[in-house]
Parts: C-alpha cells; sequence; structure tokens
C-alpha cells in the first residue's frame, strides 16, 4: 500500500512542475507571435528580391554576377542552425538528422569542408560525435538582427568571389506554416538557381490574358547591369540567409509550445491519477482502522 505522505509530496512536485510547462507555454506562445510576424513581413521582401535579382541577371546581357556562378565543388560550408536551449521537442533532432548524413557523406568521399554550427545543442552534439568545428556561434536567439546575420552573409561572399570556396550548404528547419515545419538542407550559393525556385512557388501573376505564359520584362539599366547586379545580388543572399534564421527562431518557438502543451497535459494526468490512488488509499486505510476497531470491540465482549 502506498504512503499518503509520499503521494502527497509526489502530488505536490508535479504540480509545481505543471506550473512551470505552463509558464514556459506561455512564454513560448508570446515569443512566437513576434518571430512569427517578423519571418511573415520578410518573406515577401526576400521572394521579391530573389526573382528581381533572376530577371535582372537573365536581361543583362553578358553582364553576370560572381555569386550567380556555378563552378566545380572543391570546397564546401556547412552551416546548421540548431537551438541554444532544450525542452522543445524534436526541432533540435530533426536539424541534426539532417546534419549529420551530410557531412558523413563529404567525409567518405574526401571533400574538404567547413562545419559551422550555430546553437548550443548543435555544437554540444557535434563534438560528441567527434566532427571538428570551423566557426561556433551562440548569438542567435528567437530575435536575431539583420546585423549579426549580415556579418556572416558578408564573409560568405568574400570567400566565395575569392574563389576559397565554392559552396555553402544550410540545414535548418523551414516554417511553411503554423502546423508544419520542415527540417531541409538547401544551397545558398551559387545563387544561381534561387530565382527560378522563388518563381516557380510565387503567384503566376505575370500570365497574361492570352496565351497564359509568363510574359517577358524589358529592363533598362541606369547607370548600367553591372553596377545593379552589384548591389542586387549580395543584398538577395543576405536576405536570404536572414529568412533563414528568422524561419529557425519561429519554428523553435513553435516546436517550444507544442513540448510545453504536452508536457503540462501529462503533469495534469499524472496529478489525476496521484489523486485518485491517494483517496484509494486512504479509503482503504480508513476501512481498515474502522475494521480494527469493530474486532477490538468484539473482543471485550
Amino acid at each position: 500500500m502506498a504512503n499518503l505522505r509520499v503521494l502527497v509530496k509526489r502530488r505536490k512536485a508535479v504540480r509545481n512542475i505543471r506550473k512551470i510547462t505552463k509558464t514556459m507555454e506561455l512564454i513560448a506562445t508570446a515569443r512566437f507571435k513576434k518571430a512569427l510576424d517578423r519571418a511573415t513581413e520578410a518573406e515577401a521582401y526576400t521572394r521579391k528580391i530573389a526573382e528581381l535579382a533572376a530577371d535582372l541577371s537573365k536581361n543583362a546581357g553578358d553582364v553576370t554576377h560572381p555569386l550567380l556562378a556555378t563552378r566545380p565543388v572543391k570546397k564546401t560550408v556547412v552551416l546548421v542552425i540548431t537551438a541554444n536551449r532544450g525542452l522543445c521537442g524534436g526541432y533540435n533532432g530533426s536539424v541534426l538528422r539532417e546534419a549529420l548524413p551530410l557531412t558523413r557523406q563529404l567525409t567518405a568521399s574526401n571533400a574538404p569542408f567547413d562545419l559551422e554550427v550555430s546553437g548550443k545543442r548543435g555544437i554540444a552534439f557535434f563534438k560528441f560525435q567527434g566532427v571538428p568545428r570551423t566557426r561556433e556561434y551562440t548569438n542567435f536567439e528567437d530575435k536575431p538582427s539583420f546585423a549579426e546575420v549580415d556579418a556572416v552573409a558578408s564573409r560568405y561572399v568574400d570567400l566565395f568571389i575569392s574563389g576559397q570556396i565554392d559552396e555553402v550548404k544550410v540545414v535548418y528547419t523551414r516554417f511553411v506554416s503554423a502546423a508544419k515545419q520542415q527540417a531541409v538542407v538547401e544551397t545558398l550559393l551559387p545563387l544561381s538557381s534561387v530565382g527560378v525556385e522563388t518563381r516557380k512557388s510565387a503567384p503566376a501573376a505575370t500570365e497574361n490574358a492570352a496565351g497564359g505564359t509568363d510574359a517577358k520584362v524589358e529592363y533598362e539599366f541606369i547607370p548600367n547591369a553591372a553596377e545593379i547586379l552589384e548591389e542586387l545580388v549580395p543584398a538577395a543572399l543576405k536576405v536570404r540567409l536572414f529568412k533563414m534564421f528568422l524561419d529557425a527562431a519561429v519554428s523553435e518557438q513553435i516546436a517550444r509550445r507544442i513540448a510545453m502543451k504536452a508536457a503540462t497535459e501529462n503533469a495534469g494526468d499524472l496529478i489525476k491519477d496521484i489523486t485518485r490512488l491517494y483517496n484509494r488509499t486512504r479509503q482503504a486505510n480508513i476501512t481498515k482502522e474502522i475494521s480494527e476497531l469493530i474486532a477490538g470491540s468484539e473482543a471485550l465482549k
């Protein structure tokens, strides 16, 4: 038979845990709303600037930009975006399950690569796996700033243009909707295919009334196409990387909110089970005491 005092202490402990998980759920909900607003605001701008960069590069004639050039891959940079904290369900695990096979594949093929990890959880994981990291970032929280991302993107641009790297892959959780987030591996550099993919996913606003095909847009470059692409293409890269960090932030808060909600509900169910067991034990003890009193009174007769 369970001890009543132990059950009371256990129920009190579970109630305290439920208060903590409920508070964390409310905090994650508030942070999710703010992160969602930032990601939504950046999504339209990111898509449009990628479309514009793709259109201008197609209509610029012989003028091109180094970031759009595809060349044989001799060295790759892999950026993995995870969280600094846990208690967010399978968020970190899903990202790391995509990143680990990629690093193993590059290692098996003897392809030189640099691994850069954002988030303490990812850093601890690759340290445990014995995979060396070139750079580690712990400054990206649920509110990544554009200035911080700009510093990382600018370094990628310089390394790519100078020929020190030939490809940049980013492993992160892409935000699709409030009900769906997907861990993916996307190529950040070169930018040659970004505009095409974005146009396919965008609404077909350029369809003409006659044939329903994309209408060709004629551009007049002032002062010239080279100077415009020199400013526009790096900007498109930086905004796209910033959008990846925003997607990762909002996906993390969604995962934490779901995990804390489930923990709160489980704590409530456990409290009910403990209370039910407490009542049964107490009733059994009372019944036992009554039986002993009756037996004692009968013995005195």
